[in-house]
């Protein structure tokens, strides 16, 4: 039996709500914030009035993700500046170069995180890549 611990006070992570982030299609929180680090689970391609992966290839997905990228910075009123670190998971890694043109454009006028690519051999919903991203943020923010 666990005996609770009465220095802990409050949880060590919590799940952050999205109104901006298409539904997720499986059981798992996509935003969650860990004392000073805000980490947005793998996002695919989905559209979000619908839901739906978008169509048109690894680089539609691309530009989708990272606006719903944007979408959701806004809402939590993070600033893109913020995002320290990227990893990006590419179904076919011999294409990334499609991806990496798109984010050259997207982070032609900022400062990119921190990145780590990786080819799979498959990624949810059959989409061709998936991003996952962490922010930095004020600890003594509530």
């Amino acid at each position: 039996m666990l005996t609770p611990n009465p220095l802990r006070k409050a949880p060590l992570w919590a799940p952050i709500p999205s109104l901006t982030l298409p539904a997720p299609h499986f059981s798992y929180s996509p935003v969650v914030r860990a004392g000073a680090f805000v980490f947005v689970s793998g996002l695919v391609g989905l559209e979000p009035g619908s839901g739906r992966l978008i169509e048109g290839g690894m680089e539609a997905e691309t530009r989708q993700i990272l606006k719903n990228l944007e979408r959701l910075s806004a809402e939590l009123s993070l600033d893109l500046d913020q995002l320290m670190l990227a990893r990006i998971y590419c179904a076919d890694f011999s294409r990334f170069g499609e991806i990496n043109q798109v984010w050259e454009t997207f982070y032609k006028n900022r400062t990119p995180p921190a990145r780590t690519s990786v080819g799979a051999t498959a990624l949810p919903l059959g989409a061709l890549v998936e991003m996952e991203f962490q922010f930095v943020i004020d600890p003594s923010l509530p």
